[in-house]
């Protein structure tokens, strides 16, 4: 049994839809517009991988009808907010068989805590053909990213945190992931970006690339919020013996005056294409130039997430890849 890496190949992704105007009280229709366009550009008019838009009710799955291309799946099914890579089911592969692996869910340490977040991910994965395993510890799946050759980078600041396991240390962690993953080695990096709800999750800080090899930002400018965060984080992966490539920062971005956790690192890599996050920053086309180099056969598109960032994230946090087997 393993968790295969996300450039591997898929099957299908769920994407989830934004609709609660509490949750979304600015930009919500900006937001949905960039949602769909994720979807369209994953799909890429069904050559790509099947796509399931999750939407909380029928009168998302209305709005969202409209923007996407017809190849793009309407699912219902009710959830608190849309970022399915934590509250949607891991899954692993282990011969002719999948896995749906739900952990514990809490709110990202209670701070956010709504009705339908706890149980989405068994939900999704009850029709298909996937066992379903239960874990009785808390983890979100944008807290860790894998190689699919056993190896795991993460973060302290969110994994030890004592708002999710208390008490939990490092070995114990190693041994809870190894059971339920199958991971051999993880690369404790220390602090995620600043101002991120999350706590610090590691897909807006440092994504495998490659088997054995992580990207990980690299300030441009000295008033960079994260420029420290992001050399700790590139020295530690370093010293863990990964190959260390490094991609332009988004920079200090800011939304009413406040920092925030801007991050092309957010990218999710499909069968056939990857979708980078788009701030209007300067380094918007430069990151989508890095990334490119690293998927030579896969078409990097660079999209608009300026109103999804008014959420706290952007496209790998909404989605949750099925491993085709």
């Amino acid at each position: 049994m393993r968790w295969p890496a996300e450039w591997e190949s898929h099957e299908a992704v769920w994407i989830g839809f934004p609709g609660n105007a509490e949750e979304w009280p600015e930009q919500l229709a900006e937001a949905q517009r960039e949602v769909a366009a994720f979807a369209n550009a994953i799909c890429d008019d069904g050559k790509g991988e099947q796509v399931m838009l999750v939407c909380r009710d029928q009168s998302d799955a209305d709005r969202a009808v409209p923007l996407v291309h017809n190849q793009v799946d309407i699912l219902i099914e009710p959830f608190g907010d849309i970022w399915l890579r934590d509250t949607g089911p891991i899954i692993t592969v282990d011969g002719n068989d999948r896995q749906a692996h739900g952990f514990d869910f809490n709110g990202w340490g209670r701070k956010f805590e709504m009705a339908g977040d706890q149980d989405i991910g068994q939900r999704l994965a009850a029709p298909t053909e996937m066992s379903i395993i239960s874990h009785d510890w808390v983890l979100e799946g944008g807290a860790i990213d894998g190689d699919g050759a056993g190896y795991l980078v993460t973060t302290e600041q969110c994994v030890l945190n004592s708002n999710r396991n208390k008490n939990m240390n490092k070995e114990q962690v190693l041994k809870k992931l190894q059971q339920a993953l199958n991971i051999e080695n993880i690369c404790w990096l220390g602090d995620g970006l600043m101002a991120d709800h999350t706590d610090g999750h590691v897909d807006n800080l440092a994504r495998f690339v490659a088997v054995g090899k992580v990207a990980i930002p690299e300030a441009g400018e000295a008033d960079d919020p994260n420029g420290d965060i992001f050399d700790d984080a590139a020295s530690r992966a370093a010293s863990a013996g990964l190959d260390v490539v490094r991609i332009p920062s988004a920079g200090r971005y800011e939304i009413d005056g406040q920092v925030t956790p801007a991050s092309y690192m957010n990218f999710y890599i499909g069968n056939k294409v990857v979708a980078v996050p788009q701030y209007g920053a300067k380094s918007d086309d430069a990151a989508v130039q890095v990334i490119a180099e690293l998927f030579p056969k896969r078409k990097v598109v660079g999209l608009s997430s300026r109103a999804l960032l008014h959420g706290g994230g952007s496209f790998h946090c909404i989605s949750q890849q099925i491993p085709k087997l």
